[in-house]
């Protein structure tokens, strides 16, 4: 349930900012959100040293 909540929490934002005809600011929030779990997904693995 703890994964779901950020999902849960942007949403609401999105859906209030379209609401209160701040759509610009929700579409950049959105792009936002979309860049940053990209980012989280696909960057690099740390390596470690191999002893």
């Amino acid at each position: 349930m703890r994964g779901i909540l950020p999902w849960l929490a942007v949403l609401a934002v999105v859906l209030l900012l379209s609401a209160l005809r701040l759509r610009a600011l929700a579409t950049a929030v959105s792009i936002g959100w979309l860049v940053w779990c990209a980012w989280t997904w696909f960057r690099p693995t740390r390596r470690t040293p191999r002893p």
